[in-house]
């Protein structure tokens, strides 16, 4: 963020102005010697004092270590930059700059000067007031203070008729101020009285707002510019875009007309990093995207039609909810829909086709946050349903990492801006769940009940202490997370840039093992289709369909009704063959002609009814030779 400001002075305020001339030498003070002084001056005997090697130091009263330099040749390119940086373009260099701060031995290189930098400042101090004596024990105090958060302060809508916080938007220099959208987002239920103000608070006076914002429609998004801090971009509840100049009051400088504006609410708008830090892009419900100048919002500069075949065809286009926007990549923005969709797209594509990408389908309702991770901006975070997901931008079928399904609807999250592993959700239950990856997956790390309404927005502050959750009852409350969640931890960065990696290459060879599953299935049932085909004189009919099914089902009934009589039949005849070895053991000596010709009749009937090929014919056989 460059930021510039200039300091203008009258030159009457700097005093006289001064005025040189020529003169001769003028005597303006003569003391003579007093002689009296030289008797009181004493003689000492002259003393050596042997000393050891030491630093060289130099002959000045500060008394600092003597510099020594020495010239050498570099090959310099202008300012230092790469070739494929132009200078002269902001935009190429902020990213560039952005770029390199985010590099692990730039950050290591900081570090190392910083300890130079701060011994050459010290060495001037005869008492070292920077000196910290306790620095052990706090950071043992520190990594033991269990996860917590408190409340700071309530924001609450002074209207009667309440609204819901759709939107929230941190002052980008302080933090000190934040601005806050308030808007109805529940169909057919606006109320004639609702207010349309939105208020930019002072964070140290919840009592009463600092400014207010008068759009001609509710607000339901809002914007802080980051170059410029007195200006702020609106999207409006018809679809209209709104800006602001603190400055100038609280009506709106420029507004987009209503034929040119979005057709749906704007649900969500953001800056776009360039020369003139004017430019912004916006998401709406009736499958648009729009690029303003918002120095002429008469139309938009460019736009994009959320056509999932990509011939930009308005009626089948996906609903926008969320936006994403990462200024180191300043070709790629996200999209997240209604229908559960996240739709990747590259503005500097030549035609409209080109510009969407590729699509990530992974929730069952609207995905109504989206955001990179600032620390590594090809892993993003989504939430739509009852579930948040982590996704990498190399798998598309699937998230590397996602939480169980929660009992409440979540509305928004966002990561820490200093914490990569990190991120806040906020649920329609009042409750802010805080998510540290590293620590565990399954549950998050501090769970806080902020209200009894639903909380539908959510915004962290630059320094990732402050949290601010809006919710439906028109209350934004701004909490303070300790230390612990708020201070990246040691080897945090490799810690997840590892774990990400895992997850990715998991997931790539799960989906690889499903790809070969779904094609062998598919060849197998190709080839079984044409085995049908060749032994049929061609494609069957409908009713033929029909007749064949039937036949199939009653051929199936006969064959269980077949096999239960067989069942029935063996058990009967298990039994009768109990009875007769029973009776041939018992009353062997007794039998008689009349027995034996009535135990011969009944083998003979049973060998008729069951058939000779069958194994209960065996068992009678055997029975009757040992009879």
């Amino acid at each position: 963020m460059e930021i510039v400001h200039v300091y203008t002075k009258l030159r009457g305020e700097f005093g006289r102005q001064c005025l040189f001339s020529d003169r001769p030498a003028e005597l303006m003070v003569d003391i003579p010697a007093d002689p009296s002084l030289a008797l009181q001056f004493i003689q000492k005997t002259p003393r050596d004092q042997a000393l050891q090697a030491c630093r060289d130091m130099s002959e000045h009263q500060v008394n600092t270590e003597r510099f020594e330099s020495e010239s050498c040749g570099i090959n310099h390119v202008q300012g230092g930059w790469p070739k494929d940086v132009d200078p002269e373009e902001m935009e190429q260099t902020i990213r560039f700059r952005k770029k390199v701060e985010k590099d692990e031995s730039y950050v290591n290189s900081i570090l190392q000067l910083g300890s130079v930098m701060e011994h050459c400042i010290r060495q001037n101090n005869a008492v070292d007031i920077y000196q910290e004596y306790f620095e052990k024990e706090e950071e043992v105090e520190e990594s033991q203070e269990p996860p917590s958060a408190k409340t700071i302060n309530i924001f609450r809508d002074p209207n009667e008729v309440k609204r819901t916080v759709t939107g929230l938007s941190w002052h980008p220099d302080c933090g000190r101020k934040l601005a806050a959208a308030y808007s109805c987002l529940d169909f057919q239920k606006t109320n004639k009285d609702m207010s349309l103000d939105s208020y930019i608070w002072d964070v140290e006076n919840p009592n009463r707002p600092e400014m207010t914002l008068k759009p001609a429609s509710p607000l339901v998004c809002l914007d802080y510019n980051p170059k410029d801090s007195h200006t702020l971009v609106g999207g409006s509840y018809n679809g209209q875009i709104a800006y602001w100049d603190t400055r100038r009051g609280s009506q709106p400088v420029e507004l987009s007309s209503l034929e040119q504006s979005h057709r749906d609410p704007v649900y969500k708008i953001i800056w776009l990093q360039s020369k003139t830090g004017t430019d912004a892009f916006s998401a709406s419900t009736d499958g648009q995207v729009l690029w303003w100048d918002v120095r002429k919002l008469n139309e938009p500069t460019e736009r994009l039609v959320l056509d999932p075949g990509r011939e930009g065809n308005l009626d089948r286009a996906l609903g926008a909810i969320s936006l994403e926007f990462e200024p180191t990549m300043p070709t790629k923005f996200m999209v997240g829909t209604e229908q559960g969709v996240v739709v990747s797209c590259n503005r500097k594509a030549k035609t409209p086709s080109e510009k969407i990408v590729c699509t990530y389908d992974g929730h069952h309702g609207p995905v109504y946050a989206l955001q990179r991770n600032p620390f590594f901006p090809k892993n993003f975070l989504t939430v739509g349903d009852w579930t948040a997901r982590i996704w990498s931008e190399d798998i598309k079928e699937s998230s590397i990492m996602w939480t169980k399904y929660q009992m409440s609807y979540l509305m928004d999250a966002c990561w820490s801006p200093v914490r990569p592993s990190v991120f806040f959700t906020v649920k329609t239950d009042g409750v802010l769940d805080v998510w540290d990856v590293l620590f565990k997956q399954n549950e998050p790390t501090l769970r806080l009940k902020v209200c009894d309404k639903a909380l539908y927005s959510l915004r962290v502050q630059d320094n990732g202490r402050l949290v601010a959750c809006g919710s439906k009852q028109g209350e934004a409350t701004l909490l303070e997370i300790c230390s612990g969640l708020s201070t990246i931890q040691k080897n945090e960065k490799s810690l997840l840039a590892a774990m990400f990696e895992r997850e990715t290459k998991r997931e790539k060879i799960l989906e690889a093992r499903q790809r070969e599953i779904r094609l062998k299935e598919r060849s197998r049932s190709e080839q079984s289709r044409e085995e049908e085909a060749g032994r049929g004189d061609g494609e069957e009919s409908p009713d033929q369909l029909i007749a064949r099914a039937e036949k199939d089902f009653y051929s199936l009934v006969e064959t269980e009704l077949r096999r239960r009589e067989d069942e029935t039949q063996q058990v009967n005849a298990s039994l009768l063959i109990s009875v007769f070895f029973w009776i041939s053991e018992t009353f062997t000596s007794q039998i008689n002609d009349t027995l034996t010709f009535f135990l011969s009749l009944i083998i003979f009937l049973f060998k008729k009814a069951m058939g000779s090929k069958n194994r209960i014919f065996m068992k009678l056989v055997k029975a009757e030779i040992l009879f």
